[in-house]
């Protein structure tokens, strides 16, 4: 997996030269739709769970215990908690699908959320719940969290291996898609690998095992942060070197923890009253020298975050006016507009056209 990438390494700036395929680009060609139907031509039976799929607003990753959650949760400003989200109620207000989902927020250049915008997908999305095929697909080819790319290929290849040889031509097509379209070397060499193997169980195990060995000692490190963060809350830290600690832990995990629980470690440090402000301003100021892609992410979720408090936008909002300009302020407003559905997807491509044109 290259370094090259956003999220592989939050503090490395893209060369101008770079194309926009990971997603720092402006420009958003039109994607295609992967579709999958059932040998006799009707939607595949996979589709109907698309409505079973609940999703909460806190990232459960697999072995955390009741202190590490509590640590996440509480202490937070006061706002309404989040309530479990129904992707099939979302689907029905939006006439979509969540495969169509996940291709709108590839269009925007965002990393993958669940249907409600709540929070971003990440890797055991994939193992804890049924996930259409077309979404899987969508995830593996789009995703610029490469680690939930390649967990996205994990239940495709389990579906592909039960299936008869005749049904699984299908697969072997979609495979051959991910493997020309995917944003990831790393997920188009797995998607050949899996198909050359004929969907051997033995070829989809080393994918999990890889992908469990990159995970594992990234979330070890994570957890191990976090009783860094309970000292900063508890006044045993002070902001210097607790900044020296989030810039070890952000380097360390780089490339390794999904975006989505790096990012809602961010949302609880942001929220929470017993965090010195002082402390979340010189969070932003590191904010500021991320990748745009991510940079836009975070800095949004400080400013749609319920109950913020209002010095804290407005210290963002001076600084990146102050260090980024314009341009990037106009991003990002364009996105709490739609984080907070002001705006839809169709305004905001017109309104970045616009300003591209400008």
């Amino acid at each position: 997996m290259s370094d090259d990438s956003p999220f592989m390494n939050p503090f490395r700036r893209r060369h101008n030269g770079q194309n926009d395929k990971n997603g720092n680009g402006g420009h958003h060609p039109e994607l295609p739709t992967p579709r999958i139907a059932a040998p006799d031509g009707e939607p595949s039976p996979d589709e109907n769970g698309a409505r079973q799929i609940y999703v909460s607003g806190t990232p459960a990753g697999p072995g955390r215990g009741a202190e590490e959650a509590s640590l996440l949760s509480q202490e937070s400003v006061p706002a309404p908690a989040p309530q479990a989200s129904s992707v099939g109620e979302r689907e029905a207000q939006s006439r979509g699908d969540l495969a169509d989902h996940f291709l709108g927020c590839a269009k925007l250049g965002r990393y993958l959320t669940v249907a409600d915008n709540s929070r971003f997908i990440i890797t055991d999305d994939f193992r804890t719940t049924p996930v259409v095929s077309t979404a899987s697909a969508m995830a593996a080819i789009y995703s610029k969290d490469y680690l939930v790319a390649q967990a996205a290929l994990l239940p495709l290849s389990e579906k592909a291996q039960r299936l008869s040889s005749r049904d699984r031509e299908r697969f072997e097509r979609l495979f051959v898609l991910i493997e020309e379209q995917a944003l990831s070397d790393e997920v188009r060499s797995s998607a050949q690998a899996v198909r050359q193997a004929q969907f051997r169980a033995a070829e989809i195990r080393a994918i999990e095992v890889e992908l469990g060995d990159r995970l594992s000692p990234a979330r070890l490190r994570y957890r191990q942060f976090l009783d860094i963060v309970k000292k900063l809350m508890d006044r045993k830290i002070t902001a210097g070197p607790f900044l020296d600690e989030f810039r070890g832990f952000t380097q360390e995990v780089a490339g390794k923890l999904d975006f989505g629980i790096y990012s809602f470690c961010l949302d609880r440090l942001f929220g929470s009253v017993r965090v010195p402000l002082k402390v979340k301003k010189l969070l932003v100021l590191e904010l500021l020298n991320y990748p745009p892609l991510i940079r836009r992410e975070l800095l949004t979720n400080i400013l749609v975050y319920p109950g913020q408090v209002q010095e804290l936008i407005g210290f963002v909002r001076h600084m990146v006016a102050e260090e980024l300009g314009q341009g990037v302020i106009i991003e990002i407003e364009l996105l709490k507009a739609f984080r907070l559905r002001q705006l839809s997807m169709d305004d905001i491509e017109t309104s970045l056209a616009q300003a591209g044109a400008a």
